[in-house]
């Protein structure tokens, strides 16, 4: 049997190439939107995909399977549990007319891809439909499972959080009914062997789940020993209380993730090819209708950038932010280096962000800054410069997540995630400049180039919430030294 994970840094996402090397047949599982990868990959090792499989209806990314199926005509396999509103919609939607070769399944049904045989569980909580697969490699004449693929219901270290439909998708009424099934699934995870390897779907970074492990893949043994969720399992309303603590506030993006994974992921075919932006062409773009994408350091942007660009954070923050930050239906120019560019405008598309219409490399941003004076800037302000700028009129908004706003937030602050903007922008608070914090000061620096694009005087607050509970500490200090 061949293995491979494939792993995606910017999502912390995880797809699986399966293969039986007797016949050359390969499925993926979980595959993301650019799916030549998945093609070359196999190619290399002599094997040709025939199918895709999926285990849910994704909210962070959107899934490869259906440009899979246009691509090379792959058999598809899908999840038929759950309710009504979560069965898979574009099975019947081939381009052109016609239906995707597909196979819909129930607990317990299997298929074989090869002398691979694939058993879908139905694990629901994490959404209703949610299926994992028990893998048996029937070839070399084992006749039980060697591994499980997890999707979103069992991480290492934690359990897919079952609130999305509510938080994300806008179901009401739906994460405490999540919670209990997900405590049943989890219950009937521990009925497996600890010897059976567990590989799921994310890793450290998702928003899929609260704490995920940065290990790849575990054992029931270790998850059974290990993973806190696990350990509540046996107690329903102790499980419900703590799978729904805590869990971070889901980017913005994650709604549209889930309707169009459900409805019909638009056919990608070939990468965006943006146009190369000259100096000139890049001072003549109005950001208030072209999403301009700065990948530079922050320092970098703030000394100087074009007015109403947006700064993304780094790592798994970048699509989270700009998912967050930019509608499907705007153009995006990117400023980013030239050996970067298809890596960056392949993680756009992998959240549908596809409009990418051109690019311009830092030294060509630097020659139209120069031309114009050296362009927009942003304030960092000090702890210490909050209360009379705050006296003078200032807002403060805090853009950290809930739980770490339940630890303590700077006097008058209003709170909304970063994630979050756009979809509670109406809440935003008044008053100018809006001092914006996080925890250090990275989120808040994105969410800055968000409020600025839109118009409003923005300051970022240097170091975050935890440099100006520093600095209370040391006034307080200070106070106290002198009282004595």
């Amino acid at each position: 049997m061949f293995f491979r994970l494939i792993y995606d840094e910017s999502l912390a996402q995880a797809a699986y190439l399966v293969g039986c090397q007797a016949t050359g047949e390969a499925i993926v599982f979980d595959p993301e939107r650019d799916v030549d990868r998945y093609i070359k990959i196999a190619e290399e090792h002599d094997l040709t995909i025939v199918a895709s499989a999926e285990t849910h209806i994704h909210a962070d990314f959107l899934s490869g399977s259906r440009e899979l199926a246009e691509r090379i005509d792959v058999m598809v396999f899908a999840s038929d549990e759950g309710d009504a509103d979560w069965k898979y919609g574009w099975l019947n939607d081939r381009q052109g007319g016609g239906t995707y070769r597909h196979q819909l399944l129930k607990d317990g049904d299997t298929f074989m891809v090869g002398n691979l045989q694939f058993k879908a569980v139905h694990t629901p909580g994490h959404t209703p439909e949610h299926m994992s697969y028990e893998i048996t490699d029937l070839g070399g004449g084992v006749t039980e499972p060697m591994g499980l693929i997890t999707g979103d219901f069992v991480f290492v270290g934690d359990l897919g959080r079952p609130d999305l439909l509510e938080t994300a998708a806008g179901f009401e009424n739906t994460k405490e009914a999540g919670a209990r099934t997900l405590a049943a699934s989890a219950c009937s995870f521990l009925d497996y062997p600890d010897y059976l390897q567990v590989w799921p779907a994310h890793g450290s970074g998702s928003a899929c789940g609260k704490a995920l492990g940065a290990v790849p893949q575990s054992t029931v043994g270790y998850e059974r020993r290990f993973n806190t969720a696990l350990q509540f399992a046996g107690d329903e309303a102790a499980f419900v209380n703590f799978i729904l603590d805590g869990q971070p506030d889901p980017p913005y993006y994650f709604a549209r993730m889930k309707q169009l994974n459900r409805d019909g992921v638009p056919v990608l075919g070939e990468l965006p090819q943006p146009e190369h932006y000259t100096a000139d062409k890049i001072a003549a773009i109005d950001t208030t209708k072209v999403a301009v994408v700065d990948t530079r350091c922050w320092v970098e942007f703030r000394a100087g950038h074009l007015r109403g660009s947006l700064k993304p954070l780094g790592g798994v923050g970048f699509l989270s932010s700009l998912g967050s930050f930019i509608r499907p239906e705007e153009d995006i120019v990117l400023i980013v280096e030239r050996d970067c560019l298809e890596e960056t405008v392949r993680k756009l598309v992998r959240i549908g962000l596809d409009r990418v219409v051109g690019w311009a490399s830092p030294s060509t941003l630097a020659v139209m800054l120069e031309s114009i004076g050296g362009g927009a800037t942003i304030d960092e302000i000090s702890p210490g410069d909050v209360p009379a700028i705050r006296d003078a009129g200032a807002a403060i908004l805090d853009v950290r997540t809930t739980g770490e706003c339940s630890e303590g937030m700077i006097e008058g602050a209003t709170n909304i995630a970063y994630t979050r903007l756009l979809a509670r922008w109406e809440d935003l608070p008044e008053g100018e400049p809006v001092i914006i914090n996080c925890r250090y000061g990275g989120r808040s620096a994105a969410a800055c180039t968000m409020l600025a694009r839109a118009g409003r005087t923005v300051a970022n607050l240097e170091g975050g919430y935890g440099a100006w509970v520093e600095a209370i500490d040391h006034d307080a200090s200070q106070a106290q030294q002198h009282s004595s």
